[in-house]
């Protein structure tokens, strides 16, 4: 089939390319011209069209004989005003889904995120499953718009049009300069990473890369999974401040062992986001702690993925090879000082 991939120059984005091409699907990418697609032009056969998703035509002439469209794309950063979110995340997708209903596409794979359930007095969720609501508040302006597109997606579900929502947890491995790993792993370098655990085990369901696009290509084929949202991770958990003190050994870091104040930490980190709601800092930049961050090292985070093994796959790379896999492309491109380079 004819792929179309947005978000093909990004971490996630650019394995869906390589497994789309696995697969043998003729690839095109929906890419801003001034991207970095080094890696991109690597890769044999790939058809470049170059737009934006808040350009209307651009999109409309990307999904020119298109197939399936996988939409990877998405503001993820914390910086960013409500408008500049809801423009990105959901009204973007919005005009990629009407191109693509127009041009005749059969199937629309989202990858939305499990922040999308995460809400403002949420606590631990601990083997959910897909039927676990969304929250009446969410955390951020991501997981809001986050889960206000995959509301819209699902919604468009039709028998000639097969829409289906992927929720992969904490994406990582090669070709990742900006994710969760290479900025836990850019402060541990620094020794700047306190303890944040308060003490107790926290556990996170993690997807590494290759992984989360097999389910994208597998989503593109499957039969039953139209309207349909599914969480996709490794095989097995994993307990976040022990996974972070193994980190910090592989790449000669300082695992985090100072303690503070949880209470403070939490009063900081709510400052915060209300004076980030401000568009001067918004438009800026990102906030120094916020909520959603703390979220994500403090509460424990673990998906049932029994529908997506049925469904769609079990994850074929496990923890350990895939940071095997890791530590050779770390190795690759000039060792862990070039991993976290780029981290912000």
């Amino acid at each position: 089939m004819r792929a179309l991939v947005t978000g093909a120059s990004g971490f996630l984005g650019s394995h869906i390319v390589d497994a789309c091409a696995r697969a043998g699907d003729e690839v095109r990418v929906l890419v801003r011209e001034q991207s970095d697609l080094s890696y991109l032009r690597t890769v044999p056969g790939v058809e470049f069209a170059y737009g934006d998703l808040r350009d209307a035509a651009s999109v409309r002439r990307a999904m020119d004989g298109v197939d399936v469209v996988h939409h990877s794309a998405a503001r993820v950063t914390d910086r960013g005003t409500r408008a500049q979110f809801w423009d990105e995340n959901v009204a973007g997708t919005e005009r990629l889904m009407s191109a693509a209903q127009e041009a005749g596409a059969r199937r629309f794979v989202f990858i939305s995120s499990p922040s999308a359930l995460m809400g403002v007095r949420g606590g631990d969720q601990v083997d959910i499953d897909e039927s676990e609501p969304f929250p009446a508040r969410h955390l951020n302006l991501y997981s809001e718009t986050k889960a206000a597109a995959e509301q819209r997606v699902l919604a468009a579900n039709r028998t000639d049009f097969t829409t289906v929502a992927l929720r992969p947890r904490a994406v990582w491995g090669p070709r990742d300069h900006s994710g969760f790993m290479p900025r836990l792993i850019a402060k541990m370098m620094t020794g700047s990473l306190p303890d944040l655990s308060g003490g107790r085990r926290v556990y996170a369901s993690l997807c590494y890369c290759e992984n989360a696009a097999d389910a994208c290509v597998r989503a593109a084929r499957a039969d039953g999974v139209g309207g349909r949202a599914y969480f996709i991770a490794d095989e097995q958990p994993v307990e976040t401040w022990s996974m972070l003190a193994q980190l910090a050994e592989r790449f000669g870091g300082r695992p985090p062992t100072r303690r503070v104040n949880q209470r403070v930490l939490r009063a900081v980190a709510f400052t915060a986001d209300m004076l980030w709601k401000l568009p001067p800092l918004a438009e800026r930049s990102s906030p120094p702690i916020s909520r959603y961050t703390l979220a994500l090292l403090t509460r424990s985070a673990t998906y049932d993925t029994s529908a997506a093994q049925r469904d769609l796959a079990p994850p074929r790379v496990g923890h350990e090879a895939g940071m095997a896999r890791l530590e050779a492309w770390i190795d690759r491109i000039g060792g862990v000082e070039e991993f976290v380079r780029k981290v912000k």
